[in-house]
């Protein structure tokens, strides 16, 4: 048997960072996605966001690789929100991720920070925080069809 333990942070944003994600679909929405990595075997050890952005912290077993993960919660979920109608519009996700490995050290501080987004976003714009993601971990910018960073 093997045994396996890799946190992940994951980010992923609306199309267009459209602020679709009020307070109320947010809880619905979220609601759902951890309805859902349930029944996928998908370890989601907390999950939280903003207008325009959800923040997840995984735990990938050994046959389930990141960009699979991210794919059944994110299509998953824009199928389902749709479906619903929960928000008057098409939800969209951006085509794009940020994902960063977490140590085991970290895992309490990207929790806290993660359930706090209402109150961190309330000082810094998504924005503003996806360009010191991507400075402080190194990251290439790359930008979507339209020209907006993903």
């Amino acid at each position: 048997m093997s045994y396996v333990k890799i946190w992940v942070h994951i980010v992923w944003a609306t199309k267009r960072r459209q602020r679709t994600l009020t307070a109320g679909v947010r809880r619905e929405l979220i609601s759902h996605i951890k309805h859902n990595a349930r029944q996928k075997r998908i370890v989601l050890d907390c999950l939280n966001g903003h207008d325009d952005h959800l923040h997840a912290l995984i735990r990938p077993q050994p046959e389930q690789s990141i960009s699979k993960v991210v794919q059944l919660l994110k299509g998953e979920s824009a199928h389902w929100a749709n479906e619903q109608k929960t928000i008057p519009h098409k939800l969209e996700w951006a085509k794009g991720y940020f994902a960063i490995s977490v140590s085991e050290s970290g895992v309490k501080q990207i929790r806290a920070y993660i359930a706090k987004q209402e109150e961190h976003h309330q000082r810094k714009t998504f924005a503003q925080e996806y360009t010191e993601f991507i400075d402080r971990f190194g990251f290439v910018r790359i930008a979507d069809e339209a020209g907006t960073p993903v």
